[in-house]
């Protein structure tokens, strides 16, 4: 993996209505107050090109995508998010809080979709120059609780009209990535109040500043 001797890269993963957006905007706000030079970003859509690559992934609904379709989008929205905004800001010494990265492709593409895992590994090294996050906070939930908050948004999204069985493949994944990597993820029940949450988030942040 690639390693670098400025910036911090923090990436948030969990399912449909885990939370990460509420908690990488006060994650946000809390280090900036500090001081810190601080960028938040999504994937996708962290870049031009990337909300184009969004649109088609997670609110069309003209035409099907077949899994790997969905994959090479993923992972092309992913390389220019990389090249054009995460490594730029890294090597300026910011700290980036990024919502979904790898292990999202491997939870969604590899453990719901049932590709290659190990092919995904590979791919996802490739788009990404081999860049790997510091810290990753996995924000658990159970599925059905957080189908039932995404579903609140009255918005449509192409995942999370996937069936529970799909959501629950993701959760097992995310739980055994972090089992696997346990240096660099580091779980959160998000069951918590959002209290609870961000100061879970902030003592492993905080222990990397």
């Amino acid at each position: 993996m690639k390693k670098r001797n400025k910036g911090l890269f923090i990436t948030f993963e969990g399912g449909e209505g885990a939370g990460k957006t509420t908690l990488i905007n006060r994650v946000f706000d809390e280090l900036s107050s500090k001081g810190h030079s601080v960028i938040r970003t999504l994937e996708p859509g962290g870049t031009s090109l990337g909300k184009e690559i969004r649109e088609l992934l997670l609110h069309q609904k003209k035409s099907a995508i077949c899994r790997q379709s969905e994959l090479f989008l993923y992972l092309s929205d992913r390389s220019q998010h990389v090249q054009e905004l995460i490594l730029p800001s890294l090597n300026a010494g910011r700290v980036v809080l990024c919502d979904r990265f790898n292990d999202s492709t491997l939870a969604y593409q590899g453990a719901a979709r049932a590709l290659n895992v190990d092919l995904l590994r590979g791919l996802c090294l490739a788009a990404t120059d081999g860049l790997c996050p510091d810290l990753t906070l996995y924000l658990d939930l159970d599925p059905e609780v957080g189908l039932s908050r995404a579903k609140q948004k009255n918005t449509y999204d192409r995942l999370e009209a996937e069936k529970l069985e799909f959501h629950l493949k993701v959760r097992e994944a995310f739980l055994s990535l972090a089992e696997k990597e346990p240096d660099r993820f580091h779980t959160i029940d998000a069951s918590k109040d959002v209290d609870t949450v961000y100061y879970n988030a902030m003592k492993e942040i905080e222990s990397l500043l």
